[in-house]
């Protein structure tokens, strides 16, 4: 409005530098401030601010943020040592707060420190496993190629080449098996996408319950989708929302406003979708009713499942969830009886390995624990890849107890 009344009075001839300087404590700006404003007006038609550049954080700056613990410094440091254009302190600063105040959670360092930790030894783990073989090792490799399936054998999941679903980390040759309790999760989850309810799978940690759902989850009827949202670090409604609004993939920058968010996520499950959240056992009580609030929702057409450690004790706290889950479905410790069947399913080491040798393996160490028989299998598939004349005996499995079992 100022520019363009100084812009007539130009015109008209009448433009004076009293009036510039009137203008400029209107606007409580620099007398030369609104002469520029003026010759940006005559020069290029403009008679607003130029939009500044918007600085982005990419996923990799995020990354390195969480593992220097937050530190902005380290990041600018950081990224002056891997060269390029970088933007100054302040603006690092300033795009920080910005994200987080609009919902980003920044991971703890410990949590972003042991997840890369993790991410190695699997690695590594899977560089030995596949690492070709030396002289004379031919017999070894052989005997850890997955051998043709036999009629009556255990089937595992049949996604990918290894019997692998996304998401669940298998040692190499090893598939998922179906075992009571898969079939039981996948009863559960079904009955509850047939009625769009709710469902709680929980049990001791390691037995399988995240592989049970995805399992369960993999082949779904036409027109359903499947939705994952992982749990943040110390979450907040703000940060499940925005976990929310990232696992559907909505287009666009997620909204500054809680009401525009919940708009955008309210319509995007207005389409029949299983929300599964796992590790649901970090949840407190406010992230549980924002969950709720999104089931409640007249507009959408989703079933909950809510998989953890724990979570049916989460679920505790809030009565009014907590009588909405139609089933509560505990995924327990392998059964004694079945755990020849599953563990020669699982991996193809285990198939030449005596049952009676594999129930004292279970009572000795794995105790029924998926995780564990995982763990297990992982050394002794390195063990004999990478140590001569190594065969499975009882005194090679006691010395990778030691490696699996927790220290007292």
């Amino acid at each position: 409005m100022l520019v363009a009344r100084l812009l007539e009075l130009d015109a008209a001839g009448a433009l004076s530098t009293a009036h510039v300087r009137a203008g400029a404590q209107v606007g409580g700006v620099n007398v030369r401030t609104v002469w520029r404003w003026l010759d940006a007006a005559r020069t290029e038609g403009r008679m607003e601010r130029r939009p500044r550049a918007r600085l982005e954080l990419s996923d990799q700056m995020w990354e390195a943020l969480a593992q220097a613990g937050g530190n902005v410094a380290a990041l600018h440091r950081h990224l002056k040592a891997a060269g390029g254009e970088v933007p100054s302190l302040a603006s690092l600063h300033r795009a920080v707060r910005r994200d987080l105040q609009a919902g980003r959670v920044l991971p703890d360092r410990a949590v972003a420190r042991r997840e890369r930790e993790e991410q190695q030894t699997r690695q590594a783990l899977a560089d030995l496993a596949l690492a070709g073989p030396r002289e004379g090792d031919a017999a070894k490799v052989a005997a850890l190629r997955l051998p043709p399936s036999e009629p009556g054998a255990v089937a595992g999941s049949p996604v990918g080449e290894s019997g692998a679903v996304a998401g669940v980390a298998l040692p190499a040759g090893a598939q998922l098996v179906r075992t009571s309790s898969v079939r039981a999760v996948a009863e559960a989850v079904g009955q509850a996408m047939a009625t769009q309810g709710a469902v709680c799978v929980f049990g001791n940690p390691g037995r399988g319950k995240t592989a049970a759902v995805r399992m369960a989850l993999h082949e779904v009827p036409p027109g359903w989708k499947v939705t994952w949202v992982p749990v943040p670090v110390r979450p907040s409604v703000a940060g499940m929302r925005r976990a929310v609004f990232d696992a559907l993939a909505l287009a666009g920058r997620f909204p500054h406003t809680s009401a525009l968010a919940d708009a955008a996520v309210a319509g995007a499950l207005g389409e029949a979708r299983v929300l599964v959240v796992d590790e649901a056992q970090r949840l407190p009580v406010p992230c549980l009713e924002y969950l709720q609030s999104l089931w409640d929702h007249p507009g959408t057409r989703i079933t909950l499942v809510l998989c953890g450690a724990g979570s049916e004790r989460a679920l505790s706290r809030l009565p009014q969830l907590a009588s909405r889950i139609g089933a509560w479905q505990e995924v327990p410790r392998l059964a004694g009886a079945e755990v020849a069947t599953v563990v020669t399913g699982f991996h193809p080491l285990w198939r030449t390995a005596p049952a009676p040798d594999l129930t004292w393996i279970d009572r000795s160490c794995a105790h029924g624990t998926f995780r564990t028989w995982a763990a297990l299998t992982a050394h002794l598939q390195n063990a004999l890849l990478t140590t001569a004349d190594a065969s499975i005996d009882r005194a090679l499995l006691r010395r990778l107890f030691q490696r699996v079992a927790p220290p007292l």
